[in-house]
């Protein structure tokens, strides 16, 4: 019988492997990669504009959201495209629901930009 780890070893670890899968999607999914590049230019613009706690909140939060609905949506894709290399219709579908997962998320995360960003700008 193999002996079990203890729990901190075991969380860390799991924590290790979170960090490298954040990097694998930083370093090989395009869509990520310009999220990551909008994330930095809104935290610019919210230093710039001194926006409220609250308002660092709600983006910390839309920020948050779509890149973890994009890693969501990318992991999908790879299960997928394992299971079922050639194309097929259901594929395709499961594909397209997920990739609609990020469209949700991302337009949400547009107007809460805009609810922001607006009235400092206008």
């Amino acid at each position: 019988m193999q002996k079990k780890e203890p729990f901190i070893i075991n969380r860390l670890k799991s924590v290790g492997y979170a960090f490298k899968g954040m990097m694998l999607l930083l370093k090989t999914e395009a869509s990520i990669k310009i999220q990551f590049g909008i994330a930095i230019l809104v935290t610019v613009f919210g230093f710039y504009f001194k926006i409220s706690t609250n308002e660092w909140i709600v983006q910390l939060l839309a920020i948050a959201l779509v890149m973890s609905t994009e890693g969501m949506n990318t992991a999908v894709e790879e299960i997928a495209n394992f299971i079922h290399p050639e194309h097929h219709s259901k594929i395709g579908l499961i594909k397209d629901i997920a990739a609609g997962a990020v469209f949700i998320a991302s337009v949400f995360a547009v107007i809460i930009g805009l609810i922001i960003y607006a009235p400092k700008l206008f």
